[in-house]
Protein backbone atom coordinates (compact mmCIF):
# COMPACT_ATOMS: atom_id res chain seq x y z
CA UNK A 1 0.00 0.00 0.00
CA UNK A 2 2.85 2.41 0.56
CA UNK A 3 4.66 1.70 -2.06
CA UNK A 4 1.41 2.15 -4.19
CA UNK A 5 1.05 5.42 -2.80
CA UNK A 6 4.87 5.97 -3.35
CA UNK A 7 4.63 4.82 -6.77
CA UNK A 8 1.31 7.18 -7.64
CA UNK A 9 3.08 10.44 -5.96
CA UNK A 10 6.32 9.57 -8.31
CA UNK A 11 3.95 9.73 -12.01
CA UNK A 12 1.76 12.81 -10.69
CA UNK A 13 4.98 14.44 -10.03
CA UNK A 14 6.78 13.39 -13.61
CA UNK A 15 3.48 14.19 -15.36
CA UNK A 16 3.13 17.59 -13.83
CA UNK A 17 7.03 18.01 -14.98
CA UNK A 18 6.11 16.89 -18.15
CA UNK A 19 2.99 19.26 -19.42
CA UNK A 20 5.70 22.47 -19.54
CA UNK A 21 6.37 20.03 -22.91
CA UNK A 22 7.36 23.20 -24.48
CA UNK A 23 10.89 22.96 -22.02
CA UNK A 24 13.92 22.42 -23.37
CA UNK A 25 14.73 18.52 -23.63
CA UNK A 26 17.51 18.63 -20.74
CA UNK A 27 14.82 20.49 -18.52
CA UNK A 28 12.80 17.84 -19.03
CA UNK A 29 15.46 15.10 -18.46
CA UNK A 30 16.97 17.06 -15.43
CA UNK A 31 13.59 17.39 -13.67
CA UNK A 32 12.78 13.83 -14.07
CA UNK A 33 15.94 12.55 -12.92
CA UNK A 34 15.36 14.93 -9.59
CA UNK A 35 11.94 13.19 -9.37
CA UNK A 36 13.45 9.95 -9.53
CA UNK A 37 16.01 10.37 -7.00
CA UNK A 38 13.69 11.77 -4.59
CA UNK A 39 11.42 8.74 -4.85
CA UNK A 40 14.32 6.71 -4.44
CA UNK A 41 15.97 8.17 -1.72
CA UNK A 42 12.49 8.10 -0.26
CA UNK A 43 11.98 4.21 0.01
CA UNK A 44 15.88 4.07 1.33
CA UNK A 45 17.10 1.74 -1.30
CA UNK A 46 20.82 0.38 -0.78
CA UNK A 47 23.43 -0.67 -3.63
CA UNK A 48 23.87 -4.07 -4.77
CA UNK A 49 27.89 -3.69 -3.54
CA UNK A 50 26.30 -2.23 -0.28
CA UNK A 51 24.15 -5.28 0.38
CA UNK A 52 26.56 -7.66 -0.57
CA UNK A 53 28.77 -5.77 1.79
CA UNK A 54 26.41 -6.00 4.61
CA UNK A 55 25.68 -9.72 3.80
CA UNK A 56 29.24 -10.70 4.07
CA UNK A 57 29.31 -8.95 7.27
CA UNK A 58 26.55 -10.31 8.65
CA UNK A 59 27.55 -14.06 7.59
CA UNK A 60 31.17 -13.46 9.57
CA UNK A 61 29.50 -12.12 12.69
CA UNK A 62 27.24 -15.00 12.60
CA UNK A 63 29.77 -17.65 12.66
CA UNK A 64 31.59 -15.56 15.28
CA UNK A 65 28.72 -15.89 17.38
CA UNK A 66 28.24 -19.40 16.85
CA UNK A 67 31.82 -20.26 17.37
CA UNK A 68 31.34 -18.47 20.55
CA UNK A 69 28.44 -20.16 22.27
CA UNK A 70 30.17 -23.80 21.30
CA UNK A 71 33.13 -22.06 23.72
CA UNK A 72 30.44 -20.78 25.89
CA UNK A 73 28.75 -24.39 26.58
CA UNK A 74 32.44 -26.18 26.70
CA UNK A 75 33.62 -23.73 28.87
CA UNK A 76 30.03 -24.32 31.31
CA UNK A 77 30.27 -28.09 30.87
CA UNK A 78 33.87 -28.00 31.84
CA UNK A 79 32.85 -26.15 34.95
CA UNK A 80 30.06 -27.83 35.50
CA UNK A 81 32.64 -31.30 35.58
CA UNK A 82 35.10 -29.46 38.09
CA UNK A 83 31.81 -29.00 40.28
CA UNK A 84 30.75 -32.46 39.98
CA UNK A 85 33.98 -34.03 40.87
CA UNK A 86 34.44 -31.35 43.88
CA UNK A 87 30.96 -32.64 44.98
CA UNK A 88 32.25 -36.62 45.00
CA UNK A 89 35.59 -35.49 46.85
CA UNK A 90 33.34 -33.57 49.35
CA UNK A 91 30.91 -36.19 49.94
CA UNK A 92 34.07 -38.90 49.81
CA UNK A 93 36.17 -36.77 52.23
CA UNK A 94 32.95 -36.65 54.61
CA UNK A 95 32.23 -39.87 54.44
CA UNK A 96 35.78 -41.34 55.30
CA UNK A 97 35.74 -38.90 58.04
CA UNK A 98 32.64 -40.09 59.20
CA UNK A 99 34.16 -43.78 59.11
CA UNK A 100 37.15 -42.82 61.11
CA UNK A 101 34.58 -41.31 63.79
CA UNK A 102 33.02 -44.39 64.29
CA UNK A 103 36.25 -46.37 64.01
CA UNK A 104 37.30 -44.33 66.77
CA UNK A 105 34.47 -44.37 68.83
CA UNK A 106 34.41 -48.24 68.55
CA UNK A 107 37.91 -48.59 69.68
CA UNK A 108 37.00 -46.03 72.68
CA UNK A 109 34.56 -48.40 73.78
CA UNK A 110 37.09 -51.50 73.47
CA UNK A 111 39.24 -49.55 75.57
CA UNK A 112 36.74 -48.63 78.13
CA UNK A 113 35.24 -52.29 78.63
Amino acid sequence: MVSQDRISRLAQQIGERLQGASQAPEDIQKGVQQVVRGAFDRLELVSREDFDILMDVLQRTRARVEALEKQVASLEAAVEGRNSSNNADASTTQADASTEADTGSEHGKAQDQ
